[in-house]
């Protein structure tokens, strides 16, 4: 037994003609003979329309209530898909994602899923059945309804198809993975095949093709994930274990995440325990740390600088003028106008001289940088929001078009 798990966005269902064109894709994979599970994301803008509906009662609205609320989202969505489908003469069982059940512990807002149950998604499948999961949500030990973050969907997927053992077909409003965003760079090129490791990077770093723990789950496990359009039959881009990329260029993509913000803590006591103190309470908030700068000690005092994602910015500065307070720190600083530029790519496990050829770009264009990170197959450099595509663009031609250009006119001889 074949099944395909296939994932359709927000965009892919935004109304009753799309769904339609979804579910017309269902059935040529059924016919195919694959056995699919559908993951369907809510209709386009309606999480937006929901949030703004929460906001309007409460500037704050509690994290166990919005889950309650934003799951109605996909479940609108999972119930006109599955209807669809029996329309055109495909039998089909929408489910959410407690009927499943997706176990996840019990954050709310961003939950992790813990473990999935299959067989009543086989019994269906056997059956005859199409099943229709919502993505984005499941649930906890105790019956709680969790929602898995923006882009949960993907996640939701993911983890089917590890659970189902299939692979993973990404339906989006995009043909693939780029090497840029194309609305920024116009000569950005489709990526054929990329490795886990670097989508996890581009992921993490900006580009909104796939949430970030859906990766995680593909690599973890070694679903290959099939990302591609819905409204062409061209082929996408396919994530896969890296000895599957036969290509090693050294840098595969350049991303930007203008989703930043940057606090800095100004005059912190330079002594043991401090930043545990600070980066602790953080973590025990449930909030992701990201780029971390401590300068130089001066006089037993030192300022120390960190990125959050904008979605916990209010209750990062919140927390941290508290620990300011506690351990005497002269005041903090916090800037939402911050960029975070990054190049990725396998290749630069074996190249040297990359750092130093961005950073001359960046100083070519007149971009300062503010922070800067590292792993072996990314570097990323924290800068002002305004020069973001400037950037991208300058990072592009020189590590992406420029490269291409030496190969063809190599190749000639």
């Amino acid at each position: 037994m074949k099944i395909l798990v296939q994932k359709f966005g927000g965009t892919s269902v935004a109304n009753l003609e799309r769904i339609e064109l979804c579910a017309k894709r269902v059935i040529e994979a059924y016919k195919k003979g694959y056995k699919p599970v559908v993951v369907s994301s809510a209709m386009a803008g309606e999480t937006d329309s929901l949030i703004e509906l929460a906001k309007k009662v409460t500037p704050r609205p509690p994290e166990r209530e919005m889950d309650m609320l934003l799951a109605t989202g996909e479940q609108r969505a999972i119930a006109l898909f599955a209807m669809t489908l029996q329309k055109l003469g495909y039998p089909a069982v929408s489910l959410c994602g407690w009927q499943v059940p997706i176990i996840t512990d019990n954050v709310h807002t961003k939950a992790r899923i813990r473990k999935i149950g299959v067989s009543r998604l086989l019994n269906l499948i056997k059956e005859g059945y199409i099943p229709v999961v919502a993505g984005f949500q499941g649930v906890t030990e105790d019956w709680e309804i969790t929602t898995l973050g923006r882009g949960g969907s993907d996640t939701t997927a993911v983890a089917l198809a590890a659970a189902l053992k299939a692979d993973c077909e990404i339906n989006t409003d995009v043909p693939g993975v780029f090497t840029a965003d194309p609305r920024i760079v116009p000569r950005a090129k489709k990526i054929p095949k990329i490795s886990y490791e670097e989508m996890l990077e581009l992921a993490s770093l900006g580009a909104k093709v796939m949430q970030i723990r859906s990766v995680e789950f593909a690599a973890k496990y070694g679903v290959r994930i099939h990302v591609r359009s819905t409204f062409s039959d061209e082929e996408g881009t396919w994530i896969v274990p890296e000895e599957e990329v036969m290509e090693k260029v050294v840098v595969r993509g350049v991303t930007s995440d203008t989703n930043e913000t940057q606090f800095t803590i100004v005059r912190v006591p330079d002594k043991p325990g401090i930043a545990a103190e600070i980066f602790k309470t953080l973590g025990d908030a449930h909030i992701v740390v990201d780029m971390i700068v401590q300068n130089v000690s001066h006089d037993g005092y030192t300022d120390m600088s960190f990125t959050v994602n904008k979605n916990d910015a209010d209750k990062t500065e919140e927390l941290v003028k508290k620990i300011a307070q506690k351990i005497g720190a002269e005041s903090v600083l916090r800037d939402d106008r911050v960029a975070k530029i990054s190049i990725v790519g396998i290749g630069m496990k074996s190249a040297y001289g990359v750092a130093g050829r961005m950073f001359e770009i960046l100083a070519k264009n007149g971009i300062n940088i503010k922070a800067i990170s590292t792993s072996e197959i990314k570097i990323s450099c924290l800068i002002d929001e305004k020069f973001t595509e400037l950037a991208v663009r300058a990072l592009h031609e020189e590590f992406i078009e420029e490269m291409e250009e030496f190969e063809t006119i190599d190749g000639n001889g």
